[in-house]
């Protein structure tokens, strides 16, 4: 009974991240994830949470979505096509007057900014289709917050990396890397510290404010392999111009090949008060490559 009691919490795209945010909501929370694939429910009620079938694709099944939870954390992509985001727009239509909601969008909202340096201010500037679905679903959700009054964080994640989220096949199929002379600046996020960011924002994010959910990474696209590869103690990648590069890797490995910028993660750290587990893409490759050489 006591558990009822808990205040709720509605993850919406509750994949590898959603899973790492539930322990972490259920001391103090009861965690209902949304779920579009049935198949799905038993997991995720093994990890601690309710499931919950519903689809953003579907508008007609999110009528049950609507006062479920006062907090929910958006962390579903927008669908693969497009230049608006109907899942978030079906989201916005149902969501509850007052909720507070933290929405998982991506640092590609910027566009390329030629390795500038630079924090939450900055003017988005998209220029592919997804990042333009990214900025369609904050525009929406911005309104949802000014019409029904609502509590609104949005985090903006670069690439995501874990122990099981490692460049590795790349690696190993030694797909190349730009030139130095060429190549770009990246940001990163360990998962579990991207999870750990969600609940600060939940708990202490200011309405309506941008936060960028980055660790203090600095490092080149090329330098991340080659700190991979040596960490996994394969062969670094073969370094080619982009003129012969364009040519050897799918389009969307080239549209982030050709941004780059660095982004400060002030906020989080003196707003959200996160400090984070893996401040570098480094502290997680050390640390991985003693567990590999420890089991032998």
């Amino acid at each position: 009974m006591k558990k009822l009691g808990l205040p709720r919490v509605l993850i919406l795209g509750c994949g590898d991240v959603g899973l790492r945010l539930v322990p972490l909501l259920l001391p103090r929370y009861r965690v209902l994830a949304v779920t579009s694939n049935p198949e799905r429910r038993a997991e995720l009620r093994a990890a601690g949470a309710i499931p919950i079938v519903a689809d953003l694709d579907a508008p007609l099944t999110l009528g049950c979505l609507a006062r479920l939870a006062p907090t929910i954390v958006h962390l579903a992509p927008p669908q693969s096509e497009g230049r608006i985001d109907r899942r978030t727009r079906n989201l916005a239509a149902i969501l509850p007057e007052g909720a507070r909601l933290v929405y998982v969008s991506t640092t590609g909202v910027y566009g390329d900014c030629a390795g500038a340096s630079f924090d939450e201010t900055r003017r988005v500037r998209p220029q592919n289709a997804r990042a333009v679905r990214r900025v369609d679903a904050e525009t929406v959700l911005r309104a949802w917050a000014r019409r029904r009054h609502g509590k609104l964080s949005i985090l903006r994640v670069p690439g995501i990396y874990a122990a099981d989220r490692l460049p590795l096949e790349r690696l190993h199929k030694g797909l190349p890397a730009l030139a130095a002379q060429e190549d770009v600046h990246t940001n990163h996020i360990h998962a579990d510290d991207l999870a750990r960011i969600c609940l600060a924002a939940m708990r202490a994010g200011a309405p309506n404010r941008v936060y960028h959910a980055v660790d203090d990474t600095d490092l080149k696209m090329g330098d991340y392999f080659d700190a991979v590869a040596d960490a996994a103690d394969l062969p670094r990648p073969p370094r080619l111009p982009r003129s012969e590069l364009e040519r050897s890797v799918s389009p969307m490995m080239l549209s982030f090949m050709s941004e780059s910028r660095r982004l400060h993660n002030v906020r989080i750290k003196e707003e959200l008060g996160v400090r984070l587990r893996y401040p570098e893409v480094q502290s997680l490759l050390a640390q991985w490559r003693e567990q590999r050489l420890t089991k032998g």
